[in-house]
């Protein structure tokens, strides 16, 4: 089938509407960020990042594992996060999973199941090479769900202190929440050429979804943390991202910084003011108000 000029113009517009979004939180967190030096900002790609060699410090004794979304890599998803938490004296760690054969760049794709155990499989190395018993684990999307597979049903309950999750699909989305998603990432759709488990698995009411959420939503010994925005086209209604639990806290992105118009893809990705509020949660001990006001130091 040959694309239409309506089909062309309205994926030009999907895009155009992307990048607006992508750049409107780059150059809110921009702006935020302009009044520390030049030496305080976060650097690019560090050594610590992937570093098998790293051991962690007494100041910060857990490594930290980031689990990027669907559509998302170890790399793109966390451009902000690795290196600020890198400087911050963390070790840290991302990993791909859920890839599909002949499909490059986009992940997350394959049955969540069976991307808990390539998380698993990832932790035990990160623990064998660091020496420790626990890690601390940050993911975005379907990386603040999946997890919660590995914790209830893989033994991950024992391995993991604290998962952080950024727009998780907690509790499944509708299938107009992950159509958006393909939509807003371009060539996402051409290169998928429809949907794929790792999607469906996310939709309300799917087995997996019945599956995992029959369990309770947290785990004792493991402490949780979820940050959603309102403005949420993906996860949909937004709600659904929140936990239930003694041990978790819930927290809205707006009730941080009511200017702060991130949407599903640029809370996980380029949003400072998140990656403020995860360093508080990951170091409570010397946390500082996250506010508009907060700069990455």
């Amino acid at each position: 089938m040959h694309e239409t000029h309506e089909d062309f113009m309205s994926g030009t517009r999907r895009a155009s509407r992307l990048v607006c979004s992508l750049l409107s939180a780059l150059t809110l967190t921009l702006a935020i960020g302009s009044t520390a030096s030049a030496a305080d900002r976060p650097a690019t790609v560090s050594s610590g990042w992937n570093d098998f060699s790293c051991k962690p410090s007494a100041a910060h004794p857990r490594p930290v594992v980031l689990v990027h979304g669907t559509l998302g890599n170890a790399t793109d998803n966390w451009l902000v996060m690795a290196p600020y938490l890198v400087k911050r004296g963390y070790c840290v760690f991302s990993l791909d999973y859920g890839k599909l054969p002949g499909v490059p760049l986009f992940y997350g794709l394959g049955p969540i199941a069976k991307s808990a155990d390539e998380l698993s499989a990832y932790v035990d190395k990160v623990r064998a090479a660091t020496g420790v018993d626990k890690v601390d684990m940050v993911g975005h999307s379907q990386g603040g769900m999946m997890p919660r597979y590995y914790i209830n049903f893989l033994g991950g309950s024992s391995k993991v202190n604290h998962l952080i999750g950024l727009a998780p699909s907690s509790h499944g989305t509708t299938m107009m929440g992950l159509t958006k998603l393909m939509d807003s990432v371009p060539g996402a759709r051409k290169a998928l050429g429809g949907m794929t488990q790792g999607l469906t698995d996310q939709a309300l009411g799917s087995d997996f979804l019945n599956r995992l959420n029959a369990s309770p939503d947290t785990m004792p010994g493991v402490e949780y943390s979820v940050i959603a925005t309102k403005y949420d086209q993906v996860v949909t209604p937004h709600g659904t991202n929140f936990l239930s639990g003694p041990n978790v806290r819930n927290v809205m992105l707006q009730d941080l910084c009511p200017v702060d118009l991130s949407e599903h893809i640029s809370i996980g990705s380029v949003d400072r003011i998140v990656v403020h509020w995860v360093a508080n949660r990951l170091d409570p001990a010397n946390a500082e108000p996250t506010t508009c006001a907060s700069v990455l130091s």
